[in-house]
């Protein structure tokens, strides 16, 4: 299965565990892809480097490279008009589009509000573990 993951998830996932660390695990394991354009990889190393000023020594940046050669890649245009409340959350939806995704991977209040926007579901952290990986 073929997934986008909004930021705050990657770095939950990255710095915390939890059930975000659970869906970096899968993608691990090969059992999920994650998907990204360039504008989010752009926004996963701008969060990095802000995490990184404000805690010295926590990093993305290893994270970051493996992504880079490991996740699909996609080009994703703009959408040509805006459709979540918060234009930053955009781009997620773009990707889908772009790259045929149907699961965006979010906790963002805007961003799940627009779940059901061209048959993308946009799903909380603990529903993809429960509803597409099963508990362990």
């Amino acid at each position: 299965m073929r997934v986008i993951l909004d930021t705050n998830v990657l770095v939950s996932g990255v710095f915390f565990g939890g059930v975000p660390g659970r869906i970096l695990d899968a993608w691990r394991d090969a059992r999920i892809q994650l998907v990204l354009s360039a504008e989010i990889l752009d926004e996963y190393q701008r969060v990095g480097q802000e995490l990184g000023t404000q805690y010295p020594g926590v990093t993305l940046e290893p994270f970051l490279g493996l992504l880079a050669v490991a996740a699909e890649l996609v080009e994703a245009p703009a959408l040509s008009e805006p459709v979540s409340s918060d234009p930053d959350d955009d781009k997620f939806l773009a990707c889908a589009v772009a790259a045929g995704v149907t699961v965006v991977i979010s906790g963002d209040r805007d961003l799940l509000e627009q779940s059901g926007w061209r048959n993308i579901r946009v799903l909380r952290p603990r529903q993809v573990a429960d509803e597409l990986l099963g508990r362990e």
